[in-house]
């Protein structure tokens, strides 16, 4: 009997059997504390946290719930799941404002606790509630996931239709193996829902994880046998009856253009070659690792080294080709971003909790492990410390004493996580692990964030522009400066051009433009030519992130000879 498998009728109940009593109710209220502080709290971000929220926004304005676009232009990238998802929750939430950041995120935050609850449920296939709960908490406070829950984004969503898909995969490779009964037919044709619905956030992510598992698999053991109960046809069926009607109807509005655009252009420049600069070669999400699956680093090379060394029973089997396929998968593709490697963290964190379920009364990977883990899950709190405390320095006033004393706090709870896994007390370690997590998102979110300032151009800019708007004016016009965080802070109806167009808009009509330096020399020759004098009322100096350079932009109106003098409200302002 294993340390998390005690006798219910003489075990004290503890903060752990209070916790698995309410798996799902405790999980739900984890998720909300290590990601609600920085969902309520960050700017719009940039590029696609602003594009998805901008693009579901506009169906909500338009009421056009098959087309995608982004202002003008069509964003025919990714399905609509997602757009979806986020039109409602803001509908639902929003009381009639769309301009409010946290109720696009609030979808993700719901993919997210659906991502750890299926975590739960895919656990409890193979290991007792303790255990399970373990390893969906695990998931929970990973440092990806706790982003992705935060941001308006697609992959939060997406490791909920993943795991739905590969909860029910599991369930039927392990009775397949063990000579058990097959899962019942509901849950096959649920794993399979959840598959249409993958394909309907993010094209064919969803199925190329499940199938490489799959395949690896059958590659291992030498045998497809299993995989004729997976109710091929029905479960081809269900998926058509999800993904098809809004696939027949994008097409046809688009003329064929998302498929070529989504198909052939996106998804297959990412197979193709590093897209967008985001290249990097294999072994990018490996060193990544060491931040991005932290606090969960605690367990990640006991959990493997255990499971590699018992990768004859099934479920650890599972778990293994999982994310060795999915790991190999996402390495070898050209293009990375750190949240494209999310499908894999779910099996790393299951078999960490599978080890630490055993390693109280024996640990069957010995002490040099241990240290080598800690070392690593110690490296992964001290750089993420130091970044909560540095970058306020640097990109802001400066890190106040409230941060300085939460980094502190953070810092000695992972000390105190690593001591404890060292003793081998390993549910201590991780309660006290995640505890940490908690708090140091919430540093990093609720105080460091909103330090950097020099990052925030689009939100100074767009608080600017409110401060010295009139009555009466048009749309703001932007030139050099587009970044879609400032689009969906001024509004659907903002002008992107260049400097010329900026002076025509302004010169024609009351209103501001929000010139960056490199369109300056433009936009004051076209106002040269059509009479009319640029009148500063504010800049903004910062770093655009996205495109790793600073920028200024000046916010101007247009005087005329028959124009009024400028108002009290539009006095130079100047924000460094």
């Amino acid at each position: 009997m294993t340390r998390f498998e005690t006798d219910d009728s003489q075990a004290r109940p503890g903060p752990a059997a209070i916790a698995t009593r309410f798996p799902l109710a405790t999980l739900g209220l984890l998720c909300l504390l290590l990601w609600a502080p920085g969902m309520l709290s960050l700017p719009p971000l940039d590029r696609d946290e602003s594009r998805f929220a901008q693009a579901s926004r506009q169906m909500l304005e338009s009421g056009d719930f098959i087309d995608i676009r982004f202002g003008k232009e069509p964003r025919y990238k990714k399905p609509v799941g997602i757009y979806w998802l986020q039109a409602a929750t803001t509908e639902l939430v929003g009381l009639g404002a769309r301009d409010r950041m946290w109720t696009y995120r609030l979808a993700s935050l719901m993919g997210g606790i659906a991502s750890t609850w299926l975590a739960w449920w895919t656990a409890r296939a193979i290991a007792p509630p303790q255990v399970a709960f373990l390893g969906a908490a695990l998931l929970a406070s990973t440092l990806l996931l706790s982003a992705e829950a935060t941001i308006a984004t697609t992959d939060a969503v997406l490791l909920a239709c993943i795991l739905g898909t590969q909860g029910a995969l599991l369930r039927l490779y392990v009775a397949a193996r063990r000579g058990s009964a097959a899962p019942p037919r509901r849950i096959l044709l649920a794993g399979w829902a959840a598959l249409g619905l993958g394909v309907l956030v993010k094209g064919p992510v969803a199925p190329v994880v499940c199938a490489a598992t799959a395949v690896a698999l059958a590659a291992w053991d030498r045998d497809l046998r299993w995989l004729r109960g997976i109710r091929l046809m029905s479960g081809l069926v269900v998926v058509a009856l999800i993904v098809a009607p809004w696939a027949i109807a994008i097409g046809l509005a688009s003329h064929g253009r998302f498929y070529t655009q989504s198909l052939g252009t996106d998804f297959a420049a990412k197979l193709a070659g590093g897209q967008e600069t985001h290249g990097a070669p294999p072994g990018y999400y490996l060193v990544l690792a060491t931040l991005t699956f932290w606090p969960a680093t605690l367990f990640v090379l006991p959990g493997l080294r255990d499971a590699i060394a018992r990768r004859a029973d099934a479920a650890l089997r599972f778990l293994l080709a999982w994310t060795v396929s999915a790991w190999l998968l996402f390495e070898l593709t050209p293009t990375k971003l750190p949240h494209y490697i999310l499908p894999a963290y779910p099996a790393l964190a299951l078999m960490g909790a599978l080890w630490a379920a055993k390693a109280g009364q024996f640990d069957p990977v010995g002490p040099a492990w241990r240290r080598a883990t800690a070392i690593q899950f110690l490296i992964g709190a001290a750089a993420l410390i130091t970044a909560a405390v540095v970058l306020p320095a640097r990109l802001g006033a400066g890190a106040d004493a409230a941060l300085i004393a939460m980094a502190l706090v953070s810092l000695l709870g992972a000390l105190a996580a690593a001591l404890l896994l060292a003793r081998v007390r390993v549910i201590p370690a991780a309660a006290v692990a995640i505890a940490a997590a908690v708090l140091l998102y919430a540093t990093l979110t609720m105080i460091a964030a909103p330090e950097l300032q020099q990052l925030w151009v689009s939100s100074r800019l767009a608080a600017l522009a409110a401060r010295n708007a009139d009555a009466g004016d048009a749309p703001a016009a932007v030139a050099g400066f587009e970044e879609p965080s400032l689009v969906f802070q001024l509004g659907t109806a903002t002008r992107l051009t260049d400097g010329r167009g900026a002076a025509d808009a302004v010169a024609r009509t009351p209103g501001l433009a929000l010139v960056e330096d490199s369109e300056r020399g433009a936009f004051f020759a076209r106002l040269a030519q059509l009479r009319a004098l640029p009148v500063a009322v504010g800049n903004v100096s910062g770093l655009n992130y996205s495109r790793g350079r600073t920028v200024h932009v000046t916010i101007y109106r247009a005087r005329t000879p028959s124009s009024p003098p400028p108002s009290a409200n539009q006095e130079n302002n100047s924000q460094r």
